[in-house]
């Protein structure tokens, strides 16, 4: 058996310290540890044990996962891919510099990331307005083509605000298993339940309308009319549909300082971003009241992580049950760590979220050799696929496709892609890694975070020239050679 690796975390340490204008000795005292100790601990010189570890979370205020290496790795992973846009034309830094700046100025990494996205974001603008103005070969228009002002996305905001928290929010989750303990919510019977908590603590009224019943569009999932206490449901929705949209309800009315705790922690930047997000973690403490933590998390190691006999188990769909496993993450109690993403036909990602270090395309198309992609052409069939990340990180994942909508002849369905998986250590945890061999390198697909950041020369699907390389490169003066792209 290998011995556990030793725990190193001066600079956190020492940057959680100086951003509360602490000295060494207050920490020490605060710690009731020696100043020499606190001092070595700070310098690396020291690793620390579980018991100062959890003094440490304790006295900061933090999860003791801050202190881990899980988050790092992702921002190293993100920052060397940043490194590779050929856009930036910046040579790539050594492994071993990439991890310094990781570990001794996260903020810095983190400013130069968001700068990334504006940047790219810019570059999409531009080659939009390119478009309009001029027509496709606008694009070669050089230095003078307008630019557009970048304006950030709510979505995006919101999303990485859930991803720099590997995607748990502690508060809101135990507030919702709490709630789901209270009522002790049957699957299959949850609905009622709650709009009875809803009409005797809340005073709102629950109404289930059928499709002839609502007004407007009648694509809309919860309408709440705050001046009369009357919240209307449609009546098509599964048993967990509608307890979700009530246990949402119920959050943003009984739950809005707990809800405005987190908003505030975040920073968001306008009322819209603010807006979004208390919806968005309204949505969070549902999910944890339909799928609360602790008997979810134990149903899912008991069936090894089979999704199909989990929706069984909490009688909800494939997406949902995937979506709660990557939010497994409390303290002292985490899951398998997973991604969870969702996209459509076109390759557009609507849905992403990682525990993990994978990294996944923040702008353009995923990689077209990841097999979320397949799960379109085997509807319902469950796909794995073992990958190997660009920075030599391995992962196990599955694909299948979910729909959503219909109920009549002439209803719309929405189809989509979910892939979900782990690093290739937890693959074994998994019911679905049984029969493959993981050690095969013949079963292992290089794959990228898109074709624009993506570093692979070899690769017989790319869809723009590799980074840092122009479609033609001259070698001696007079051969060139040729990437594999084809405009």
């Amino acid at each position: 058996m290998s011995r556990p690796r030793k725990l190193f975390v001066g600079p956190r340490v020492r940057r959680l310290r100086e951003q509360r204008r602490w000295s060494q000795a207050a920490l020490a005292a605060r710690l009731s540890l020696s100043l020499s100790y606190i001092s070595q601990i700070e310098n690396n010189q020291r690793p620390v044990t579980a018991a100062v570890l959890l003094k440490l979370a304790d006295v900061f205020g933090a999860d003791v996962a801050h202190f881990s290496d899980d988050h790092d790795r992702q921002l190293l992973a993100e920052l060397d891919s940043a490194l590779h846009d050929r856009t930036l034309r910046t040579e790539p830094l050594p492994p071993a510099t990439l991890g310094r700046l990781v570990e001794q100025a996260p903020e810095l990494v983190d400013a130069f990331l968001t700068l990334h996205q504006r940047h790219l974001r810019l570059q999409e603008e531009h080659a939009q307005a390119i478009d309009r103005l001029y027509g496709e070969q606008g694009s070669e228009a050089g230095p003078g083509a307008p630019r557009g002002a970048y304006v950030p996305s709510p979505h995006e905001e919101v999303r990485e605000h859930f991803n720099r928290r590997s995607n748990y929010l502690d508060t809101l989750d135990r507030l919702g298993e709490a709630l789901a303990a209270e009522l002790v919510l049957v699957p299959g019977q949850r609905a009622a339940a709650l709009a009875g908590l809803l009409r005797t603590r809340c005073g709102v009224e629950v109404r289930m309308l059928d499709e002839a019943d609502r007004e407007g569009d009648g694509t809309w999932l919860r309408r709440y009319e705050r001046t009369r206490h009357r919240l209307a449901v449609p009546a098509g929705l599964s048993d967990a549909q509608q307890a979700f949209q009530l246990a949402t309800q119920y959050a943003l009315l009984v739950h809005a300082d707990a809800i405005e705790d987190v908003v505030r922690d975040g920073g968001f930047s306008d009322a819209a971003t603010q807006a979004l997000a208390r919806q968005g973690f309204a949505h969070y403490f549902a999910g944890a009241v339909v799928l609360p933590y602790l008997p979810f998390l134990e149903a899912a190691r008991g069936v090894r992580y089979d999704i199909e006999l989990l929706q069984q188990r909490f009688h909800v769909g494939f997406e949902t049950v995937c979506h709660r496993l990557s939010t497994l993450q409390r303290p002292g109690a985490r899951s398998v760590p997973f991604y969870f993403v969702r996209l459509d036909q076109a390759g557009n990602i609507s849905k992403r979220q990682s525990a993990t270090s994978f990294h996944f395309a923040r702008h353009g198309g995923a990689c077209p050799l990841w097999h979320v992609h397949d799960a379109f052409a085997q509807p319902e069939r469950i796909l794995t696929q073992v990958l190997e990340m660009p920075d030599g990180a391995r992962f196990f994942g599955i694909a299948r496709t979910a729909s959503r909508g219909g109920g009549g002849f002439r209803s719309r369905r929405k189809l989509f892609a979910i892939g979900l998986g782990c690093e290739l250590a937890h693959a074994r945890e998994l019911v679905y890694a049984d029969d493959i061999d993981l050690r095969q390198p013949s079963n292992v697909v290089p794959i990228g975070p898109g074709c624009r950041v993506c570093p692979r020369q070899d690769c017989v699907q790319r869809a723009f020239p590799p980074a840092g390389k122009t479609l033609l490169a001259s070698t001696d003066g007079e051969s060139l050679v040729s990437y594999r792209f084809e405009p």
